[in-house]
């Protein structure tokens, strides 16, 4: 069911995105050669323990995953691009990071996602990096009042196709609010003025992520982590965002 939020319930979810901005922000700072990903999975457990917020993820049990998830932080590292489960890593010069978070604050979620490289890096993770980051953007500018889903679609599609990208549908955006993944399923390639009209109070994630030579992918034995079926490196970027009368208004963004 979809659900749309009034002007004052977006304004309550903007704690939950002003937390978990943070809470990304801290964790990619603190990504460091040498930095277990289990100590940056304790970062992420420790705010949300100080400010009274509560996990999306810990006992997170979708049907695709083996067990419930039992941390509160996705740690991609380098051909992982999704649902990176922490584990007993250092991070190595030049690997590339990408972290997912979501968070519920007074019983409203958001949801965010940013990749980093650690250490030095290489031209080809800075320009995919670059190229999801601007799917983003285009995908949030199209997210507005009297559009279609497909819009939002359409626009993430366009940036990573015209740097030669292909592009997996199998995961995507989605409506956020109460809980973390709700409808609609928004992909990341589509054609612009079909589906969903968009319409002021739909809170979406909107989240394109690619991979650099491939759009297939596997399950890691872990049963959680999402991989390229050829070994290319992925990048993930996410923001959750209201659509208003006045266009669209990122919930997470960071400072």
């Amino acid at each position: 069911m979809i659900e749309l939020r009034t002007p004052t319930e977006i304004d309550e979810m903007r704690p939950a995105g002003a937390f978990v901005a943070s809470v990304l922000q801290a964790t990619a700072a603190a990504a460091k050669v040498g930095v277990n990903l289990l100590a940056l999975d304790k970062l992420a457990h420790d705010m949300i323990r100080r400010a009274g917020a509560e996990s999306c993820y810990i006992d997170y049990h979708p049907s695709f995953g083996a067990s419930p998830f039992g941390k509160v932080l996705c740690t991609s590292v380098n051909d992982a691009v999704l649902h990176g489960l922490p584990r007993d890593y250092v991070l190595r010069d030049g690997d590339l990071l990408s972290l997912d978070f979501a968070a519920s604050v007074d019983g409203w979620v958001t949801d965010s996602a940013i990749s980093v490289v650690v250490g030095t890096p290489r031209d080809e993770d800075l320009r995919l990096i670059d190229t999801t980051t601007r799917a983003l953007d285009a995908g949030i500018a199209a997210a507005q009042p009297g559009g279609r889903l497909g819009d939002i679609s359409a626009a993430i599609a366009a940036v990573a196709l015209a740097e030669g990208l292909s592009i997996n549908t199998d995961f995507g955006g989605h409506g956020v609010g109460r809980t973390m993944h709700g409808d609609p399923h928004i992909p990341n390639n589509g054609r612009g003025g079909r589906g969903l009209p968009l319409k002021p109070g739909l809170v979406i994630a909107i989240e394109p992520w690619f991979l650099l030579t491939t759009d297939k992918i596997f399950t890691d034995p872990d049963g959680w982590t999402l991989r390229s079926a050829d070994g290319s490196r992925g990048a993930h970027m996410e923001h959750t965002v209201a659509i208003t009368e006045a266009g669209p208004v990122v919930l997470t963004a960071r400072s």
